[in-house]
């Protein structure tokens, strides 16, 4: 599970990487740049998630007992 994590997380930073590149700072809210910043917020989510997910299984493991 930790790996997937680990992966979907550099995903979610690739394509905010990627879309940063799309913006136009000129017209931040029109056309393709609205759908850039759409898609960063989503990939932040998406990275708060994972991490709250990455947390919760270190917490349950420790509860149990496993290292």
């Amino acid at each position: 599970m930790k790996y997937i994590t680990i992966l979907f997380t550099i995903l979610a930073l690739g394509l905010i990487a990627y879309n940063v590149t799309e913006l136009d700072f000129d017209n931040l809210f029109e056309g393709q740049s609205i759908i850039a910043l759409i898609t960063i917020v989503a990939s932040l989510c998406a990275i708060a998630l994972l991490q709250v997910l990455r947390l919760s299984k270190r917490v349950d493991s420790k509860l149990k007992g496993r290292p």
